[in-house]
């Protein structure tokens, strides 16, 4: 080899190791992993399972959702969870007679309503988890009529946590006391009153009726009052705008203003809005919302929306990721601290540095006035 090689070789040898220290000097080594904990003694949370259809509708799928709930369990305690709840669409289709094609799904509608019924057994008798019902989990795909096999998996006496919490049902349209429109209350750990109210997807008019009638009776003045439904607000990515109206088959149907109009609006005390329903597989900001309007006395109602079921690799991926979100409310009452955590990313050391989204819009605090 010439000198005038081996002078080529050792410059390039000195330069390559120089772009390599500069490298490794500038890479960013990933945050130590914070597992979630309360930052109050008093503090207490609210855990929210977005929709989980694409969980229940492949079977390689199922043991996220499972993970999620037995995440959920482990750590009732550690983080004060006062309830779970759930956005809607349990499943991806209520009653279809149809055969898995393997592609859009490879579980039968059975399947998938076992699977549901499934990771929500790890909660039973633990606390008292709330669903909200979706367009999928009725009729034959979705909404072309109301009937549901949700009462059959999900009956009012399944869950001994409901007992103390359950304040009533309403009626649904076959005149039967269902889970699909019912009222719960709980106290936080310094006794501040809740009440949350689960509305079946796009409420029809006698159930915003019944819902607007019990959050005003003399019992409830005093308790801040939380309404989960389904379909309300639209995602950040398209202004969080509530949604007017949506090509469904059913009849006497409310969407998000018409929810907003008929209920929300009006009511002294509903001061938080839970929903998911929208997604979108361009940007993350298609997947949440949020907005805060003033309700008729002038006090803020806020209104969150958050469904990741096309993260993990779109609509027919692995179902979200293991996304929830840890709703902190504080020990004075007076504000909510938003976290997005991934029990997925967390069970292994060489994901957990990923199992925390930090966004603006998937950590934030809003304030709740008296």
């Amino acid at each position: 080899m010439s000198r005038k090689h081996r002078l080529w070789i050792t410059a390039f040898g000195a330069a390559w190791l120089a772009i390599a220290s500069v490298a490794a000097a500038g890479a960013e080594k990933p945050a130590a992993y914070e597992p979630p904990r309360l930052a109050e003694p008093d503090a207490c949370s609210i855990i929210l399972v977005p929709d989980t259809q694409s969980y229940a509708k492949f079977g390689r799928n199922q043991g996220i959702f499972e993970l999620m709930t037995a995440w959920i369990a482990e750590n009732l305690q550690p983080l004060r969870v006062l309830t779970v709840m759930h956005t809607g669409d349990l499943v991806e289709q209520n009653n279809s007679g149809n055969p898995p094609d393997g592609v859009h799904l490879d579980q039968t509608s059975a399947q998938q309503w076992a699977a549901a019924s499934r990771a929500f057994e790890r909660l039973d008798g633990k606390t008292p988890y709330i669903l909200s019902t979706g367009n999928h989990d009725y009729g034959i795909h979705s909404a072309e009529n109301r009937q549901t096999q949700f009462p059959k998996y999900f009956p009012i006496d399944r869950n001994p946590a409901w007992k103390d919490a359950l304040v009533e049902c309403c009626p649904n349209r076959d005149g039967v006391k269902t889970l699909e429109n019912a009222a719960y209350a709980l106290a936080t750990p310094r006794g501040r009153k809740l009440l949350i109210v689960s509305l079946e997807f796009a409420p029809s008019d006698p159930v915003l009726a019944w819902a607007k009638a019990l959050v005003a009776r003399d019992r409830f003045k005093d308790h801040f009052a939380v309404l989960l439904t389904h379909s309300y607000i639209n995602s950040l990515a398209k202004g969080n705008a509530r949604l007017e109206k949506e090509g469904y088959a059913i009849k006497d149907a409310n969407y998000g203003q018409a929810v907003w109009d008929k209920l929300v609006y009006p009511s002294d005390n509903i001061r938080l809005v839970l929903c998911g329903h929208i997604a979108g597989t361009k940007d993350p900001r298609e997947n949440v919302g949020f907005r805060v309007d003033k309700n008729h006395l002038g006090k803020n109602v806020s209104q969150m929306l958050f469904d990741t079921q096309t993260d993990g690799g779109g609509w027919h991926g692995n179902g979200g990721d293991g996304w929830l979100r840890i709703l902190e409310f504080s020990a004075d009452g007076k504000r909510v601290s938003v976290r997005t955590y991934s029990p997925l990313f967390a069970i292994s050391p060489s994901t957990r540095h990923l199992a925390w989204r930090t966004e603006p819009y998937n950590q934030f605090v809003f304030e709740i006035e008296e």
